[in-house]
């Protein structure tokens, strides 16, 4: 086993400035001060500027009310022709987050791999426990499969993907759409809900995302629901062969690390393309953290070329 890295300057740099920042523990919090204080590090972070054609917003049925998405059109989109489409799932324990805190990295997805992005706004716990997060990543990806020819889409290229818990529903919709998902993109995802593998133990505070977050955040989604139901983690569904092909990302310091990479693995046994990528020296939600961390760029970069390659 390899020894671990040491702590990327500017990730350790941010992290040293939120400590003195304080805060209550997040066992103690409410999710309406858990989403102010995502909101304030997203702030912190380069404001999404990466160059696109459009962005406009379309509210659609769901299956709990109105659905709302943002739809990201690339520069390079050609007039009426088919376009490759990534559907986004957005991160923040299926209790924070929305389609503002996703924009950034949606921007840069869009641009960068000249796909069009449709970012979803799917419903949070507590307000909404499971199954209303899945039940929404489902319907949002239906909608944009059924409308393609509508929103000039190609309906055999269309992705999905997400960070985190939005990793953990675009693996779900992978699973449940086999056949219909062309790639996933699977960024620091939450495969199992268990919280049982090395890296929670490794990774289990002082790294942004804690152990103790994962419990708040799976308490506030789940409840007494069962974590090893495949619908919650997609690690423990029993054959994965025939899944689209996949790029997941990893972050050293991080405790979804290992859940994440033992997905991978169980992907590529099943004889699923997969290429697993571990960022050394990162820590949970650097993808989003542009301007913060450089390496975020780079991780956009590597990212976007995989759909590219992928949905070409």
């Amino acid at each position: 086993m390899m020894p671990p890295m040491a702590l990327d300057p500017q990730a350790k740099a941010l992290l040293d400035a939120l400590a003195q920042m304080g805060g209550p523990p997040i066992l103690e919090s409410e999710p309406a001060e858990v989403r102010e204080a995502m909101a304030a590090l997203v702030a912190m972070a380069a404001p999404g500027d990466e160059e696109v054609r459009e962005v406009v917003e379309q509210t659609i049925p769901g299956p709990g009310g109105p659905l709302r998405l943002r739809i990201y059109t690339p520069v390079l989109a050609t007039e009426g022709a088919p376009q490759a489409c990534l559907v986004w799932y957005h991160g923040g324990g299926w209790v924070i987050g929305d389609l503002d805190s996703a924009d950034g990295v949606c921007r840069a997805l869009c641009g960068r791999s000249a796909a069009t992005v449709v970012s979803v706004d799917y419903r949070l716990a507590p307000e909404h426990q499971y199954p209303a997060a899945i039940d929404d990543a489902e319907a949002a990806f239906d909608w944009v499969r059924d409308h393609a020819d509508g929103l000039y889409l190609d309906r055999d290229r269309i992705a999905v993907g997400g960070d985190s818990a939005g990793g953990n529903l675009a693996a779900l919709v992978a699973q449940s759409r086999k056949g219909q998902v062309a790639f996933q993109l699977l960024v620091y995802p939450a495969t199992d809900l268990t919280n049982s593998h090395p890296s929670h133990e490794e990774n289990a505070e002082g790294y942004l995302l804690t152990r103790d977050h994962m419990i708040w955040f799976a308490g506030h989604y789940l409840g007494d629901h069962d974590r090893t139901d495949p619908r919650v983690s997609p690690l423990h569904a029993e054959d994965l062969s025939g899944l689209a092909p996949a790029y997941v990302l990893t972050a050293e310091f991080d405790p979804l690390r290992d859940e994440g990479e033992a997905y991978a693995a169980r992907l590529a046994d099943a004889g699923v393309e997969v290429t697993s990528r571990r960022y050394d020296g990162m820590i949970h939600a650097f993808f989003q953290l542009r301007g913060l961390i450089d390496r975020a760029d780079d991780a956009l970069d590597e990212a976007a070329a995989e759909l590219r390659r992928a949905l070409t």
